[in-house]
């Protein structure tokens, strides 16, 4: 229908699908050392009002072009979603919290993506497919609104234990460090044990940045800027730091894994319309969006996996552990994503060409297909903050780049290579 209207075709739908990805990768480099330096706060409403805009152009749009305008402003605005929240996360929240705070972030991330579609092909035949527009417009001018008037900044300088005691060494001690770890003998193993006394300096300095700031007046908090607990770093700085950060290992290793899950996010929203319209299943267009339902149920389940029991597992791995906890602890927790992902992808692409009944591909396989989504993105932002956090905010940006890297990449490329898929399985 929307191919229609615009006097295109589906290749092209999928060029701009492509050109929203490139933009949102483009905007997690430009917006998140901007966020560094000025607050959180002007940027998501940057991001809210860009969607604003870009809405209502999709509900007048009568050309392709005029597509690609919406997507690239859409794609651009969608960049604090992207990448800003994480960060928000480790701002409010401790990190035995925040697998299951991501887990939330991530099921609401994947709601849109399925119940999105299940929405719009109602309106779409019971309106028109503008109309997926102009709701849009009433729900980002409503978020604006509230975030104008209620979303408070969470960027702050956390006081550091070293610059509470002065620098963490007494000069007297020379290079004697805070905390010693001697190692005792224990069931003939050498283990480390902490060390019942603590040399501190004589005389303690907290200078007046140290002290906790006060909450301030309602007005002082809904300022649009706040500079004063910005990174001191030139922006410049900020915007080239990230791609250094490819030599940390987790870093790139947790974009591609994400990349990969928007890959398969991708294929499903651009091969349902094509699988299921046609024989021998001929849905109808609610019915297509219908299908979303079942990856929607298993994000779900991916949630919960992803996120409470990650928490849990890496909190009873740490009681084992003599009370540290290490980031690669949650790595075990990928295996049952991986392998229920791989049968989904299995059960949606080999039934729907076979002709197999559709609660195979449409029911278990893009079920299985959304659980793996969910746990497995979870999992790997919440273990490359813990790995990182004190780079969380540079980290995410190299994340998600290269993670809209490879979402852009494989739209751009699915209608060249989705016949040569078929032609496989056959």
């Amino acid at each position: 229908m929307l191919a229609v209207d615009l006097h295109t075709t589906i290749d092209d739908l999928n060029i701009t699908s492509a050109l929203c990805f490139a933009f949102l990768a483009l905007g997690c480099l430009i917006l998140q050392p901007t966020a560094m330096k000025i607050g959180r706060r002007p940027v998501y409403i940057l991001g809210t009002l860009l969607n604003f805009v870009g809405c209502i152009l999709g509900g007048v749009q009568t050309n392709v072009q005029l597509y690609d305008v919406v997507n690239i402003l859409t794609g651009f605005g969608a960049a604090p979603v992207d990448s800003l929240v994480q960060i928000s996360v480790t701002d409010i929240f401790f990190t035995h919290e925040r697998g299951t705070r991501l887990s939330w972030f991530a099921f609401a991330l994947g709601t849109g993506s399925y119940l999105g579609p299940v929405a719009a092909g109602y309106i779409s035949e019971s309106q028109s497919w503008r109309w997926c527009f102009w709701y849009l417009v009433v729900f980002f001018g409503v978020i604006m609104l509230l975030q104008i008037f209620t979303l408070e900044e969470s960027i702050y300088t956390r006081p550091t234990l070293s610059s509470a005691i002065g620098g963490g060494r007494d000069p007297s001690h020379g290079d004697e460090e805070l905390f010693s770890y001697p190692l005792v003998e224990q069931d003939k193993k050498l283990r480390p044990t902490f060390s019942t006394s603590i040399s501190v300096p004589n005389r303690v300095d907290i200078s007046a940045q140290d002290v906790p700031k006060t909450r301030g007046t309602y007005w002082q908090r809904m300022a649009l800027t706040d500079t004063r607990n910005g990174n001191p770093k030139a922006w410049w700085y900020l915007f080239l730091f990230p791609f250094r950060l490819v030599m940390f290992p987790a870093i790139p290793w947790t974009g591609f894994m994400l990349g990969v899950q928007i890959m398969w996010l991708s294929l499903l929203s651009v091969t349902q319309s094509e699988l299921f319209s046609v024989a021998p299943y001929n849905f109808g267009i609610a019915a297509v969006g219908d299908t979303n339902i079942a990856a929607f149920i298993g994000a779900i389940f991916g949630m919960l996996w992803g996120g409470p029991l990650s928490d849990w597992y890496v909190l009873h791995r740490a009681r084992q552990n003599k009370g540290f906890l290490e980031p690669e602890s949650r790595l075990w927790l990928l295996i049952v994503p991986a392998i229920v992902n791989t049968g989904g992808l299995l059960m949606y692409g080999i039934g729907a060409y076979r002709g197999l009944p559709w609660i195979i591909s449409a029911g278990f396989g893009t079920a299985f297909i959304g659980f793996g989504i969910g746990g497995a993105g979870a999992i790997c932002l919440t273990y490359a903050v813990d790995s990182y956090p004190t780079i969380a905010a540079e980290s995410m940006v190299l994340i998600l780049f290269v993670r809209n890297v490879l979402g852009f990449a494989f739209s751009l490329a699915i209608q060249y290579v989705y016949p040569y898929f078929c032609l496989f399985l056959y």
